[in-house]
């Protein structure tokens, strides 16, 4: 286990007045910046697919992030570079390794908290 960074600072913020928001299409990730932590509901709406919604952004092949989170609302399936593949569903937290593709199963949006990856997600891979 890490030892976990000490926070200093009491600060609220909300997802509905983000730092930032991004919007690939069916794609809406709003990022939070607090001291020291980027937080970032992720939001995808039926019928999205990493490969085909935000791959034009990343420029990778394949998602390069590595994710840790917690799904909210709606199903995503994951489907790794090997192969292997799982869905996550409501309720699930989850970590995902580089090097994968997604996308949204059934008719309700997927939502997501990401405690990791929320800072680079959607941006241009530089």
């Amino acid at each position: 286990m890490t030892t976990p960074v000490a926070v200093s600072k009491f600060e609220t913020k909300s997802h509905d007045e983000p730092d930032e928001v991004r919007t690939p299409p069916k794609t809406r990730v709003e990022v939070v910046r607090l001291e020291g932590y980027t937080i970032g509901r992720f939001n995808f709406e039926p019928g999205w697919r990493w490969s085909e919604c935000v791959k034009p952004v990343a420029g990778t092949e394949s998602c390069q992030n590595s994710h840790v989170g917690y799904a909210v609302s709606g199903q995503i399936a994951v489907r790794l570079n090997d192969g292997s593949q799982q869905t996550i569903s409501p309720g699930q937290s989850y970590t995902i390794p580089p090097g994968h593709d997604a996308w949204v199963e059934g008719s309700v949006p997927f939502v997501g908290i990401e405690v990791m990856s929320a800072e680079q997600y959607a941006r241009p891979q530089t």
